[in-house]
């Protein structure tokens, strides 16, 4: 039976809570992934912890700038030869997005690229505040055919617009944040639903999980997660 692939939000520049966290969301169940983002890469410890990690590993830097600049991102990677995957954002546009995803296979064979679309921090109040004229959905839908067309693995978007991408682009590998337990706060995130919602529901392939996993008893947490999914894991 094919595991749900969790990636665990690795949100600190604190190392040993960053090695607490690896050691004690293992579980045969699940496939879990640690991912990383900017508070730890451009931590003091953090950049060097990676160069020798031997586990493969989620790198969420949300590249966004003009070509050049995004390729000499990417290939300052080189090192990090257990990163699987990395992010760039969707509004870079097509000629950037094309650039890293070539940079990347050249970079790491093994690298996969995905395509951030609108951040679940965001609301179509939030889009209107700077600028967009298009509702979340909408916009997603706009980025996702950008991402495709670019030649990326996936995209990173909100469950709630999964399905109607999933749709229309079935061989986007889909990786949803804004992922929460039942009952647990919404936190800074707009757009939230549970894992069950977004694995089994609404089809994606990956979810990302930090706080309703990382904050207070791990284990019991992980296991949370596991009683959640198994009345629909096993059907």
């Amino acid at each position: 039976m094919k595991k749900n692939k969790i990636f665990i939000a690795c949100d600190t520049s604190n190392l040993d809570l960053v090695k607490k966290i690896i050691n004690q969301t293992k579980t045969k169940e699940l496939e879990i992934i640690p991912k990383f983002g900017l508070q730890f890469f451009y931590s003091q410890k953090g950049r060097k912890f990676l160069e020798n990690f031997d586990k493969e590993f989620f790198l969420d830097l949300k590249i966004n700038d003009i070509k050049q600049t995004a390729i000499s991102a990417v290939d300052s990677l080189k090192d990090l030869k257990k990163c699987r995957y990395i992010t760039v954002h969707a509004n870079g546009g097509l000629e950037m997005l094309k650039a890293v995803k070539k940079k990347a296979a050249e970079t790491n064979k093994n690298l996969k690229v995905l395509g951030v679309t609108v951040l679940t921090s965001l609301n179509n109040k939030s889009l209107k505040e700077i600028g967009h004229t298009r509702s979340v959905e909408q916009l997603v839908l706009k980025q996702a055919r950008l991402i495709k067309k670019a030649g990326l693995h996936g995209a990173v978007l909100s469950a709630k617009e999964a399905k109607i991408v999933k749709k229309k682009y079935k061989n986007l590998f889909i990786v949803t944040p804004g992922i929460r337990l039942p009952g647990d706060k919404k936190d800074d995130q707009a757009r939230v639903v549970t894992p069950h919602e977004a694995l089994n529901k609404n089809k994606v392939n990956a979810v990302v999980m930090g706080r309703s996993l990382i904050q207070g008893n791990i284990k019991n947490n992980i296991k949370k997660l596991i009683d959640h999914l198994s009345p629909w894991s096993k059907a």
